[in-house]
């Protein structure tokens, strides 16, 4: 026994040092808009491979661009890591556009697959009141070729082509790429980027130094994104959240204008908040959102009284305008994204606007006239129907109403004979109230008991 413990001991003794020096490589996913939220998950996810002691974290990205200030927070986060951060613009189809592309040159080494792109960074402020993009002024392009300039230099890559990403919004794929030296490995999957960038050094310093990779064998870790990852992920994606807002608002007028099992609102109520928060991840303009909100008071107005189209044409122009205001940037953001995206969403914009127009202005306006329209079913069809008396009513009898017997109480307990002709007023359960048809009953409303 004393000689097993002995060999235990022994073992764990020198394997120890073995087991401790394990090599791992955390991987992770960032896709879609570069947000404010973006930032937190690259934040946690290198925070994971910190405390694991990781011999690196390779994030697989695919990215049009977003806001400028997450980016230049995201490179700040990356410069501070305490393990070799690969940027892996992965897979075939993806891309490191605008924002994506700074990003990528501040990391420790790029890799990018087969099919892919990065570059097209020229800085735009958002939309102008006629919807056209509005350029950046010059000291704002003048300060970004600057800055990727040094995040270029500071890493050894290429600087002119850097600028050119800027100046002529230039996009290349990873030949060029790889060619021009801005990033330094080609890879069709993770396997293969593990075996190519074993033995590289650093680009970058880690922790003060630069660091020859040793990936070789290492346990490849994934770290999956939360529901929550997706969820923001999604809506953080400026034309579904704009699509989420105005269906939202949509379904929150039809509900209130169309009582009933208030579904249309609670659903309307869920989407406008997470276009918000969606939003709020991406960054708007409230003065956008207050003429959204304008506009869809214009189309209610106009649905509930008509003015040929006066309300509509007034709601589709502050509805557009709004849409385009949200949109302008303001509030100190800069926009580092792809001009395909902000293209899309004016597209995005007028086909909405123009549908909701049409929907207030016909549809919505059908809704109301149905529900003020007399019912054509049911006892409520029974108000204001003539009959004739074939049971004395004393004051209750019975009545023959479109061939079908009635039982029936005269209205002021008066007795109506047999063959007198009476006219339905209100309606107590299955008794009708009647009144002498040549009797003029004063107007109220109908009333169901």
């Amino acid at each position: 026994m004393r000689k097993t413990v002995v060999l235990v001991v022994f073992l764990l003794i020198f394997l120890a040092p073995t087991l401790a020096e394990a090599k791992v490589v955390y991987v992770a996913q960032i896709k879609g808009e570069i947000t404010s939220y973006t930032y937190d998950q690259f934040d946690r996810y290198i925070s994971e491979a910190e405390q694991a002691d990781a011999s690196a974290i390779i994030i697989l990205l695919d990215t049009p661009g977003g806001r400028a200030d997450a980016m230049q927070n995201i490179i700040e986060r990356i410069k501070s890591a305490e393990v070799p951060v690969i940027m892996y613009i992965y897979p075939p189809g993806a891309m490191a556009a605008s924002a994506g592309t700074y990003i990528a040159l501040g990391s420790h080494l790029i890799a990018m697959a087969p099919g892919t792109s990065l570059g097209a960074c020229r800085p735009i402020m958002g939309y102008s009141q006629n919807g056209s993009i509005i350029e950046a002024p010059p000291k704002v392009v003048n300060f970004y070729i600057s800055y990727i300039k040094s995040l270029a230099k500071a890493s050894g890559r290429n600087e002119t082509m850097a600028e050119r990403f800027i100046t002529e919004d230039l996009a290349i794929d990873q030949e060029e790429a790889l060619k021009y030296g801005i990033i330094e490995v080609i890879a069709g999957d993770v396997d293969e980027l593990i075996e190519k960038a074993h033995g590289m050094k650093t680009k970058v310093p880690v922790k003060g130094e630069y660091v020859t990779l040793d990936l070789k064998g290492a346990e490849l870790r994934y770290l999956e994104p939360s529901l929550k990852d997706k969820v923001v992920t999604y809506i953080t994606d400026p034309a579904i959240a704009y699509v989420l807002l105005t269906l939202g608002i949509w379904a929150l007028v039809l509900g209130f204008l169309s009582p009933g099992w208030h579904v249309p609102e609670t659903i309307g109520a869920i989407m406008i908040v997470l276009a918000i928060i969606g939003l709020g991840y991406f960054g708007y303009r409230s003065a956008g959102l207050l003429l959204i909100i304008l506009a869809v008071i214009f189309f209610i107005a106009e649905a509930l009284t008509p003015t040929f189209g006066l309300f509509t044409v007034a709601g589709f122009i502050t509805f557009v305008l709004g849409s385009i205001m949200l949109f302008s940037g303001g509030g100190g953001v800069d926009y580092l994204i792809s001009r395909e995206v902000y293209s899309e969403i004016r597209v995005i914009i007028i086909t909405i606007g123009a549908l909701l127009a049409l929907f207030f202005a016909f549809g919505m306006a059908a809704v109301i006239r149905a529900h003020r329209r007399k019912a054509q079913t049911g006892k409520e069809e029974m108000i204001g129907l003539s009959g004739e008396v074939v049971e004395p009513l004393a004051p209750e009898g019975m009545v023959r109403i479109r061939g079908e017997l009635w039982k029936a109480k005269s209205k002021d307990g008066t007795t109506i004979n047999i063959g007198e002709k009476v006219k339905v007023v209100e309606i107590e359960g299955l008794k009708l109230i009647v009144v002498r048809e040549k009797e003029k009953y004063p107007k109220e409303e109908n009333v169901m008991r």
